[in-house]
């Protein structure tokens, strides 16, 4: 992720850890909750516990707060390690929509969700691979 701002990352911006925590934790409840995620929710284990940390760990890193997903996990591949899941439209749109809620809940400065939310946009159109 590319941040306008060079002296001050994302990560620092949107309140750090303790932030991306609680975007996170929303984004899963989030999931477990609207029906219009249930496509994306089925995709995954009963117990989110795992998920959870490793988004929180990959979310840390790309909005430029400490490297903690690549030092154990490495490159993040993403298409890769998603490439077991029919990931179209649909899917695309239920993770955004989960996504984006939690991001009116958890980050404050408008302007940094904002960022956030365009460059998520385009990591999730990216993460398509089918109709």
């Amino acid at each position: 992720m590319t941040d306008s701002d060079a002296a001050v990352s994302m990560f620092e911006r949107i309140g750090g850890s303790a932030t991306i925590d609680r975007l996170v934790d929303r984004f899963y409840e989030r999931m477990d909750t609207l029906p219009e995620a249930r496509v994306i929710r089925a995709m995954h284990a009963a117990d989110l516990g795992d998920i959870k940390d490793v988004l929180k760990r990959y979310l840390t890193e790309w909005t430029g707060g400490p490297r903690v997903y690549s030092v154990e996990k490495g490159h993040p591949r993403l298409r890769q390690r998603h490439i077991g899941f029919a990931i179209g439209d649909g899917e695309r749109d239920a993770w955004l929509l989960c996504m984006r809620g939690a991001l009116e809940e958890t980050v404050a400065d408008t302007i940094a969700r904002r960022d956030l939310d365009r460059a998520l946009s385009g990591l999730a159109d990216w993460m398509r691979n089918r109709q």
